[in-house]
């Protein structure tokens, strides 16, 4: 896959995604990152830890997140991408479903577009990354940040998330970006209650008929919280769980939090799976 001059291979080495959120709502990390500096720094310390991707938001998609503006949104994360593309020589994920913050991000220096609502939250979207020549993640998500975790409610989780991102890629391609550029993510957490996150894990390799590379997003989730019970700065070992579990099924790339654990973890399944 080849992003804006970056390339990124598959099926030799899991790539791991770390988080970098530039919020003060995110359910795991809010606040920590306001500063451009310290973000930048954070992101340095994930690619020395092995991250090959750093994923980079300036709006919380938690549980009930209310939406911010365009303005606050580019003025969190394109000072943060400036900065981090001088600074490091990995791929950059932009986080947003807004079109004018993809464009001046990518302008900035990112490479890959991860928009959550799948380019259905802006129709301006899709020809942005057409026409940048930008790689996206389409994600599938049911109801909105603010709506999606009351009571979702599906016939099968796995056949139809399956079927959505189909027709998701679909519409991508006829909107002219590349098929090699699309990665798609089932979107864990996202308008579904632990036994959907746990069906979906469990049959995580039916993604693999989109025959596109797959991205799992588990990182210190709720399902993860509810199965152990414990609070969400005890989950390390539960997502790494999860994360050996979606590589060994499937798994091109794992976005997480901790990423020296997870790499490790990562690169210990691959010795195993790949």
């Amino acid at each position: 896959m080849n992003c804006r001059g970056k390339t990124l291979t598959f099926g030799t080495q899991t790539h791991v995604m770390g988080i970098l959120n530039v919020t003060p709502d995110s359910f795991s990390d809010g606040g920590r990152y306001l500063d451009v500096q310290q973000a930048i720094t954070h992101a340095e310390t994930m690619v020395t830890e092995g991250a090959t991707l750093i994923d980079i938001g300036g709006e919380s998609s938690r549980p009930g997140a209310s939406p911010v503006s365009v303005d606050e949104e580019l003025a969190r994360v394109v000072p943060v991408i400036r900065g981090l593309a001088d600074a490091v020589d990995v791929l950059i994920s932009v986080d947003t479903s807004k079109a004018k913050v993809a464009k001046h991000a990518l302008e900035a220096g990112a490479h890959i577009v991860n928009d959550i609502t799948a380019l259905c939250g802006d129709p301006e979207m899709a020809t942005v990354v057409a026409e940048m020549k930008a790689g996206v993640v389409l994600m599938h998500m049911k109801g909105t940040p603010r709506t999606m975790q009351q009571a979702p409610e599906y016939d099968d989780v796995v056949t139809e998330i399956c079927s959505w991102l189909k027709e998701k890629t679909q519409n991508a391609e006829a909107q002219g970006i590349a098929a090699e550029r699309i990665i798609v993510d089932p979107g864990i957490g996202f308008g579904k209650t632990t036994k959907h996150n746990l069906d979906i894990l469990k049959r995580l390799s039916e993604f693999r008929e989109l025959k596109k590379p797959l991205l799992v997003g588990t990182s210190r989730k709720s399902f993860i919280g509810n199965v152990l019970e414990v609070p969400i700065t005890a989950r390390v070992e539960g997502t790494a769980a999860t994360v050996c579990w979606a590589i060994a099924h499937g798994a091109d790339i794992v976005r997480v939090h901790d990423v020296k654990a997870n790499v490790r973890a990562a690169q210990m399944t691959d010795a195993l799976c790949r």
